[in-house]
């Protein structure tokens, strides 16, 4: 057995695994289930919050007072970075790519209800100084007397990623409650650290081996092989454990960036609109509606057999879609009064 580091209890868990009846028959299968990592918790929500577990935990027994961590205007993790930091007593410092888009909305709202120091950096600024900002942050809390501790974005590093260790084992014995074996687990792929840790999971010994695909949702397919086996690396250096590429195989999904990383696009929209009316479940546009618009696509070009079993991680997301609610086309209500009514209704 391997033993896994120090966590602190910030999440919800085991999460809900439940199966997508109707969606699996209209596609005419494979059988699909969905991971309910949306539901880690309310503002802690989402799959940050596995991997910030471990983080955090790391942070407080090198006797941390503030973390500093970095991402979009409406990073998830950014979100949760602040309000775990809250729960825990901690100062969080954001250093967020971009200006401040008019009134605060979505996880952006968020990160100042939570009361983050924000600093702000145009997005070429972001990233060639970035590590130099936050090293300077870093000497600026020193000289306050206050230790500082850096998570990365996503806190997709080597710590974080037993976050998704822990959910592998986790799905294992809920799949095998249900009484089946996964052969396929599809989840987002947006810093790296989710599809790290799920393949450290299916590599360690013991362990039911399903195979790991990451649909990238920005940048492109050598960046994120990269940087997930820089992951896998640093984990088998600082817990001995054999997680080179025979045994963690790194399978990416392109094709579904779009135009760019949180541009969203007519088919992830449509498919986001199809799992909320067919099943009841919401996706944002930035991950998880780009990865099940993937998702869907790959089974329909033959990618999986009829008779498989995946299950998609829902990695959370849901404060993302407001700030990005022209994009749906919904109708608008004209001054003083009520918008009109869809012609179903009428």
């Amino acid at each position: 057995m391997i033993r896994h580091p120090r966590r602190i209890r910030l999440a919800h868990l085991p999460t809900p695994l439940e199966p997508l009846v109707r969606l699996t028959a209209e596609l005419g299968g494979p059988e699909i289930w969905l991971k309910r990592d949306d539901m880690t918790g309310t503002v802690l929500s989402g799959n940050k919050i596995r991997k910030l577990e471990f983080a955090l935990a790391e942070a407080v027994a090198r006797h941390a007072k503030v973390i500093i961590t970095v991402g979009g205007i409406q990073s998830n993790h950014c979100r949760a970075t602040a309000f775990a930091c809250a729960r825990l007593g901690l100062e969080c410092h954001l250093v967020l790519r971009g200006t401040q888009p008019g009134p605060p909305d979505g996880n952006f709202l968020l990160d100042h209800l939570a009361g983050a120091r924000l600093t702000h950096l145009p997005a070429e600024e972001y990233s060639t100084r970035r590590p130099e900002v936050v090293a300077e942050l870093t000497a600026q809390y020193a000289r306050e007397g206050k230790k500082a501790y850096y998570i990365p974005v996503g806190a997709s590093n080597a710590i974080g990623a037993w976050g998704y260790v822990r959910a592998y084992e986790e799905l294992l014995v809920q799949c095998s409650k249900r009484g089946f074996q996964p052969d396929h687990i599809v989840s987002a792929t947006g810093s790296g650290g989710t599809t790290a840790g799920l393949l450290a999971g299916a590599a360690l010994p013991g362990h039911h081996r399903a195979q790991i695909h990451g649909v990238i949702v920005c940048d492109d397919v050598p960046t994120f092989e990269r940087d997930i086996r820089t992951i896998l690396d640093d984990m088998s250096r600082r817990w001995h454990i054999d997680l080179s590429p025979e045994h963690t195989p790194i399978n990416l999904i392109d094709g579904y960036i779009g135009e760019g990383y949180a541009i969203p696009y007519d088919a992830e929209l449509e498919a986001i609109r199809m799992l909320a009316r067919t099943e009841g479940y919401l996706l944002d546009p930035v991950y998880t509606g780009k990865a099940f618009y993937g998702l869907m696509e790959e089974i329909r070009k033959g990618r999986f057999r009829k008779t498989d079993k995946i299950v998609f991680i829902h990695t959370g997301g849901m404060f993302g879609i407001f700030p990005q609610r022209g994009a749906f086309g919904f109708p608008e209500a004209p001054a003083g009064g009520e918008p009109p009514l869809p012609e179903s209704k009428r």
